[in-house]
């Protein structure tokens, strides 16, 4: 998720003029969705395939957003509420409050250093991880007040991975904790850890829906179903290569697998895989949502990638700069472009 000139010049909650185009930056101060070599020394990876069927292809350009949002630094993670979209800032370590009806930038809190690893909402706080300095710990774990827009409490655990997912779901916080395999079940009354379950080494993310905690297991090409019922792993599925980050909607669990850039749909009931689609995405970085009827993909080089539930395929798809996180609601396409420096806002509806 990367950024460029203009919006440096933009105070914080001003509103941007739709005319202003995304831009590449090829230095990229960070890249927390983990761009490989070749981009962190300012040249550019191979663009990703892509989808080959005919008119499903687009450029970024034909999108016209409802509104852009300044956010100096690398807008990344993201999630959405009842009121607001919440956008975390790793080199300011700040989370920002974006107002869906007024399409201003309502506040940016403080929270731990570098935040990392995905959003979560849930208990009246945003939980936001923070990987800390890079030659130290330091890792801990903010709540962000959603009335008061402040951090309420620091707990000191923190994410597995800088590049993962974390979930609330059955009155607990999940994250994983521990490259040695382990999530973490938080009470968020107390702020207490009160179970550690045993994962796959080395898994990244967690997502939770169908009644169920999933995670992802980059390493091992698997997705791991827990019971929160019994803190008991009870399903481990073969998914595509390198699965990392995970959504759950239309009754399912969709993977998006760095590996070869495919999605896995996992059915939520049998644990099954019940489809593969070619998205033509691989590589590091990217996110998936599913919201407004659609799952919804972003890497760099192809920001937008909508998959219809309906058909399993990929029905459009833009190519240019921007993207690498991506949410979906408020009738709205959530985009974050790391490199640009903002937070793009736009129709589901595109032609």
């Amino acid at each position: 998720m990367h950024r460029r000139f203009i919006h440096a010049l933009l105070p914080l909650g001003l509103s941007v003029p739709l005319y202003f185009a995304l831009g590449q930056n090829p230095q990229s101060p960070q890249d927390p969705q983990g761009a490989p070599p070749a981009a962190k020394k300012g040249g550019r990876r191979p663009p990703p395939p892509g989808v080959s069927t005919p008119g499903v292809k687009r450029e970024m350009s034909a999108i016209t957003p409802e509104a852009v949002f300044p956010v100096e630094g690398t807008p990344d993670w993201q999630v959405l509420t009842d009121d607001a979209v919440w956008v975390t800032n790793g080199p300011r370590s700040t989370v920002h409050r974006l107002d869906p009806k007024t399409n201003k930038v309502l506040a940016a809190v403080t929270v731990g250093k570098r935040p990392c690893s995905g959003l979560a909402a849930g208990f009246g706080t945003i939980w936001v991880p923070n990987c800390g300095d890079r030659t130290g710990d330091g890792k801990s774990l903010s709540r962000i007040d959603m009335q008061t827009n402040e951090v309420v409490a620091t707990l000191p655990i923190g994410p597995a991975q800088s590049e993962g997912g974390v979930a609330t779901g059955a009155g607990s916080f999940w994250m994983v904790s521990d490259q040695k395999g382990v999530l973490s079940r938080i009470d968020p009354a107390t702020n207490k850890v009160i179970a550690e379950i045993t994962v796959p080494e080395k898994s990244a993310a967690v997502n939770f829906g169908e009644d169920a905690a999933w995670v992802t297991t980059p390493g091992a090409n698997t997705l791991t179903r827990v019971d929160p019922k019994t803190n008991q792993v009870t399903s481990t599925i073969a998914v595509g290569p390198g699965p990392r980050f995970l959504t759950v909607g239309a009754g399912s669990i969709w993977t998006l697998n760095q590996g070869d850039g495919t999605i896995s749909r996992v059915d939520g009931r049998t644990a099954k895989v019940i489809a593969t689609i070619e998205a033509g995405i691989p590589g590091n970085g990217g996110e998936i949502a599913f919201g407004e009827g659609y799952v919804w993909a972003t890497i760099p080089q192809i920001p937008v990638s909508q998959i219809d539930p309906a058909t399993n395929t990929v029905v459009k798809q833009w190519v240019g700069p921007g993207g690498d996180s991506i949410r979906a609601g408020h009738g709205s396409v959530w985009l974050s472009n790391l490199r640009e420096g903002n937070v793009w806002r736009f129709t589901a509806k595109q032609p």
